[in-house]
C-alpha cells in the first residue's frame, strides 16, 4: 500500500515538474515570436515607410481563460496584432446604414404623411394607426439585431 502511495507522489511530482517546464517553454516560444513580429514590423517600416497592418479580422491580442481552464493556441497573427499596438489606430469610416432599416424608415414617413392626410380629410385612421405601429416596431427588431 505505502508503495502505490509513494509512487503516486513520484508520479505526481515529475508531472509538477513537466507541467513547470512547458509552461516556461511556452512563454519563451511567444516571447521570441513577438520579437520576431516587432522586428519585421519595424524592417516593413524602414523598407516601405507604413506600418505593417495585422490580418483583417484581428484587430487586437485578447487573452480570455476559458471556463474549462485549457486555453486556446496562440497563433502568429495574434503576435503581429500585438505589433500594431503602438502604432496609431486607423480611423473606420462611418457605417453605412443598413438597406433594411432605411427601407422602413421611408414607410414610415410614408404611412405617417398617409395618416396626417386622413386626418385632414376626415376619414378613419384606425388601419394607418395600426400600420404605422407594425413598422415601428419592425423598426425596434431591426436595431436590435
Amino acid at each position: 500500500m505505502t508503495d502505490v502511495i509513494s509512487e503516486y507522489q513520484r508520479w505526481k511530482q515529475q508531472g509538477e515538474e513537466l507541467r513547470v517546464e512547458a509552461k516556461q517553454a511556452m512563454e519563451l516560444r511567444f516571447r521570441d515570436l513577438l520579437m520576431e513580429a516587432v522586428r519585421i514590423a519595424e524592417e516593413y517600416r524602414a523598407d516601405f515607410g507604413s506600418p505593417l497592418k495585422p490580418v483583417a479580422p484581428v484587430t487586437a491580442f485578447r487573452y480570455k481563460a476559458s471556463a474549462t481552464g485549457k486555453a486556446k493556441k496562440a497563433g502568429k497573427p495574434k503576435a503581429a496584432a500585438k505589433v500594431e499596438r503602438p502604432a496609431p489606430p486607423v480611423e473606420q469610416p462611418p457605417a453605412k446604414p443598413n438597406k433594411k432599416v432605411a427601407g422602413l424608415q421611408k414607410r414610415l414617413a410614408t404611412a405617417k404623411q398617409k395618416l396626417e392626410e386622413a386626418k385632414a380629410a376626415g376619414t378613419p385612421t384606425r388601419v394607418l394607426e395600426d400600420k404605422i405601429y407594425e413598422i415601428e416596431d419592425d423598426l425596434r427588431l431591426a436595431g436590435q439585431a
